[in-house]
């Protein structure tokens, strides 16, 4: 059997494995069900619904919301392993490149605990565990390393350490964690580029960049940024004309900015002024998150249904699973400070 047919046979295989795993992910009746449960109960609950092994894994030394986090995390890391596992030449592939944002999520997460000061047992113990052996590399980089240059030193050679390493020796948290995304995307959509795949991959990955830019640009309107500033931190590449982008930058109040995005026939406005209202009555950038992570889903879903045999139906699980680990960190973190069950419902993405 030749490598095409090789390929194609394992993505009738690997589109079926991971529908059966988006099947068997918590649902919204379950979700709320646990929105209703109290704080003693939940990680038990949780346990059951997937997560057991990685929970009696912390249990020993570790309880409350930090070892639900911590199991939480764990089972994802082994879940993206196990994707990638079962995908096989082409697909393998392109999955990786989506599955490479996660390590870019893990070196935030270092930089984060070395700028804000975290002690190298506070990492190992409760940021990244050292239970969970797909940390190792990341634990390496805190243990031989004193304070941000020292950590971005390390990591040189790796496709996150190279745009680091190209930074002012100055270079501010903010500045290196948008580097890091200009970095994944511009990688992400090269790779995509040079596997021939689906222009839907290719528009999905452009619509992503879109929305981070968006996002940034709202956050940038609350820190009062320059229009420089916000040019700066533009993730070139999406879907949204670079000129359109540019102008909105300069954009005051947030309804300045989504006049100028709606000249974009790139732009999908549908739900934003409602998404406005409520961002402006709560002072929180969450209801455009939400929305934009809407349309994201309801893509994807798409895409999955128009073609049920190709990366999609993978994708689509990977991101559902994330999401799940998401309401269930938010679940567990909001109850353990003491919130309302009114605002954890509010805040959980279905």
């Amino acid at each position: 059997m030749n490598i095409a047919q090789n390929g194609r046979s394992n993505v009738y295989n690997a589109s079926a494995r991971a529908k059966a795993r988006k099947a068997s992910l918590i649902d919204q009746t379950r979700m709320r069900q646990l929105v209703q449960q109290g704080t003693e109960s939940i990680g038990a609950s949780i346990g059951e619904m997937g997560y057991r092994s990685e929970m009696d894994l912390y249990a020993s030394r570790m309880s409350g919301a930090d070892a639900v986090e911590a199991a939480l995390f764990h089972n994802l890391d082994n879940e993206l392993a196990e994707v990638l596992r079962f995908c096989q030449g082409k697909l393998k592939s392109l999955v990786a490149i989506y599955v490479e944002r996660f390590d870019y999520d893990k070196a935030k997460t270092v930089l984060r605990a070395i700028n804000g000061g975290a002690s190298d047992d506070m990492i190992e113990s409760q940021i990244l565990p050292s239970e969970n052996p797909r940390n190792s590399k990341w634990l390496a980089i805190v243990r031989s390393t004193e304070g941000l240059g020292e950590a971005v030193e390390a990591m040189s050679g790796t496709p996150w350490g190279r745009i680091l390493a190209k930074l002012d020796g100055e270079a501010s948290l903010e500045v290196m964690e948008n580097a890091l995304d200009m970095q994944y995307f511009a990688d992400a959509l090269s790779a995509v580029r040079k596997e021939e795949a689906s222009p839907q991959l290719l528009n999905y990955l452009r619509m992503e960049i879109d929305h981070r830019n968006i996002i940034n640009l709202f956050r940038s309107i609350r820190m009062g940024m320059t229009n420089e500033q916000r040019q700066d931190i533009i993730i070139p590449g999406g879907r949204i004309n670079s000129s359109t982008m540019i102008q909105a930058s300069g954009a005051e109040t947030d309804q300045e900015l989504v006049d100028i995005l709606r000249k974009s026939n790139s732009f999908d406005d549908s739900g934003f002024d409602e998404a406005r209202a409520e961002s402006e009555r709560l002072g929180s950038l969450d209801p455009y998150a939400e929305l934009l992570s809407h349309h994201r889903h309801a893509v994807l879903r798409r895409f999955s249904h128009l073609s049920p045999v190709s990366a999609f139906p993978i994708i689509h699980y990977i991101e559902k699973k994330a999401l799940e680990v998401r309401n269930l960190r938010l679940l567990v973190r909001g109850k353990a400070a003491g919130l309302p069950k009114e605002v954890l419902e509010a805040h959980i993405d279905y």
